[in-house]
């Protein structure tokens, strides 16, 4: 009798379970765009903006008229750059640094239509990077430099942080949205070096992701 009412209970579970999920309005799509990048922190420099893009697809989940879960997975290049310029004697001399990132980011994203063609967005993402590269190019006079160096190591695999934004949604299934995506985890890695037979211990600098993100997208 208990288990004729267990498997009677279990198949209630599964016919509630089954037409909650048909009452969601389910779609797919890609979406690709451009990346303002940059580097925020309290150690970070007077950095400028880095062009990128990101490129990949997602997946909203809809509840009812008003909210929807949207997860993604994007490749995501991002980074910054500094330079600057002096004349001494009347030489010039001029430098650009670029720090290169990419990622695979994964973003889970709230989403409220204020309107049904208008939506905002907030959630948490968690990046794993694939590239750390620092392009170095310098130039003294009518000589010029250049050099890269591979940072991957002393750069952290995993990029936690939260987005928020916006998005308009067009009745041919495309949409357009921005987004900004604030990092919480520092860049670098804290090290330890061995000098003289001892250990000193360095702190990671303060310096965090962040990427303004301007894109369209196409809804299944």
């Amino acid at each position: 009798m208990f288990m004729k009412k267990s498997f009677l209970t279990l198949l209630g579970l599964v016919a509630i379970s089954t037409s909650a999920l048909a009452q969601q309005e389910v779609k797919f799509g890609p979406k690709a765009g451009v990346n303002f990048a940059n580097i925020s922190g309290k150690d970070a420099e007077d950095n400028k903006m880095l062009i990128g893009f990101h490129v990949g697809a997602f997946a909203e989940i809809k509840f009812n008229e008003k909210f929807a879960i949207q997860p993604e997975i994007l490749y995501s290049a991002q980074g910054a750059k500094q330079e600057g310029s002096q004349t001494i004697a009347g030489i010039t001399s001029s430098y650009e640094n670029k720090a290169k990132t990419s990622y695979i980011n994964v973003p889970i994203m709230a989403k409220y239509y204020v309107a049904p063609s208008f939506a905002v967005e907030l959630g948490p993402y968690v990046g794993f990077l694939m590239s750390s590269d620092l392009e170095s190019k310098s130039t003294i006079g009518s000589v010029t430099a250049e050099n890269e160096t591979d940072m991957k190591d002393s750069t952290n695999s995993i990029d936690f942080g939260v987005g928020a934004g916006v998005s308009f949604n067009l009745e041919n299934g495309f949409f357009i949205g921005a987004r900004y995506n604030l990092g919480l985890t520092k860049l670098g890695k804290d090290s330890t070096q061995t000098i003289g037979g001892m250990e000193v211990s360095t702190e990671a600098l303060d310096t965090k992701n962040a990427v303004i993100q301007v894109g369209v997208g196409y809804k299944f």
